[in-house]
C-alpha cells in the first residue's frame, strides 16, 4: 500500500465515503484513470467509467461494483455533452467529474508536426476544457455542490525536453483549473488539479526508450535518482479520493503535487 492511500485509509470511515455520489471518470480503461475509477466504486460512489475505446471501458465497468460505461471522444463536444446527458438519464445528477484523459508523445520540438502539437492540444486541453465546462453546466443546474478534478503533470511546472507540447497543454490545465475554481466558487463546485510525477504507466514507459536515447542515460535510472522511482497510479488514485471526499470540502483551485520530490530539488 503506498503512503498516500494509508493514510486515507486511516482517516475517518465516513470522511472519506463517496456512498450515493456519482461519478464520471474520462480516460478510465486504464492507467490512472481506471485506478481512480476503482477507487471511487470501492468507496462507494456510482462511477460511470468513460473512454474513447468503448469495449474496454464497458470490460472495466463490469469489474466494478455499481459502475456503468460510456464512450466519449473529448475532442468532440457533442460526445462529451452526450456524455453528460446520459449520466443525467441514469443517474440525475453528476457530484464529481475527472477529467483524466490524455495521451503522450514524444519529440523535439523542432521535429514536432503540427499535427502531433495539435493532437496533443485537443486531446490534454480542449477535452479538459469540454469536460470541465460541460459537467459544471449539470452541477449547477442541479445545484449540486460538487467536485471537479483535472489530470495536470509537473511537467507544467518546468522546461521538459521531448514533451514540449504535452507540458504546454497541462500547463494550460493548471490555469484553467484556477480559473475555473474562482468562476464556480460561487456556485459550490470545487476545482482542483493533481499533477503527477513519472508514473509507471503506459504513456511513460511506452516511451522510455525514447527518452534513453535522447537523454543518453537509463531512463529508470533517472527516475529513480529524480523522485526515488515511478509514481504508482495507487498514488494518484489516493489523492483523487481525498479531493473528491468531504475531507476536501474547503480546497478548491489547488494543484497537488504527486512526484517523490522530483519538483523541490535542482540537482
Amino acid at each position: 500500500m503506498t503512503h498516500a492511500a494509508q493514510t486515507l485509509d486511516n482517516a475517518a470511515p465516513e470522511a472519506q465515503s463517496l456512498a450515493g455520489k456519482v461519478a464520471v471518470v474520462t480516460g478510465a480503461a486504464r492507467g490512472i484513470g481506471l485506478e481512480i475509477a476503482r477507487t471511487y466504486a470501492a468507496h462507494g460512489a456510482k462511477v460511470v467509467v468513460s473512454d474513447i475505446d468503448r469495449d474496454i471501458a464497458a470490460e472495466t465497468a463490469q469489474d466494478l461494483p455499481g459502475a456503468s460505461a460510456h464512450p466519449c471522444d473529448v475532442r468532440d463536444e457533442d460526445s462529451v455533452a452526450d456524455l453528460i446527458d446520459h449520466i443525467l438519464n441514469l443517474h440525475g445528477r453528476v457530484d464529481i467529474a475527472v477529467a483524466n484523459a490524455g495521451i503522450a508523445t514524444v519529440a523535439p520540438l523542432t521535429e514536432m508536426s503540427f499535427d502531433m502539437w495539435r493532437k496533443m492540444m485537443s486531446i490534454n486541453l480542449d477535452g479538459v476544457f469540454l469536460t470541465v465546462k460541460h459537467a459544471a453546466r449539470a452541477m449547477t443546474a442541479a445545484g449540486t455542490q460538487g467536485s471537479i478534478i483535472t489530470m495536470g503533470s509537473v511537467t507544467a511546472l518546468c522546461g521538459t525536453p521531448l514533451v514540449g507540447h504535452y507540458a504546454a497543454a497541462k500547463a494550460g490545465v493548471v490555469n484553467l483549473t484556477k480559473t475555473a475554481a474562482l468562476e464556480l466558487r460561487p456556485h459550490g463546485i470545487r476545482v482542483n488539479s493533481i499533477l503527477p510525477g513519472f508514473a509507471e504507466t503506459a504513456l511513460v514507459t511506452g516511451n522510455k526508450k525514447s527518452y534513453t536515447e535522447a537523454l543518453g542515460v537509463d531512463f529508470d535510472t533517472v527516475i529513480a535518482q529524480s523522485q526515488g522511482g515511478y509514481v504508482t497510479v495507487e498514488d494518484v488514485a489516493a489523492v483523487a479520493l481525498f479531493l473528491a471526499s468531504d475531507r476536501a470540502s474547503f480546497c478548491t483551485g489547488a494543484g497537488y503535487v504527486v512526484d517523490g520530490g522530483l519538483t523541490a530539488s535542482l540537482i
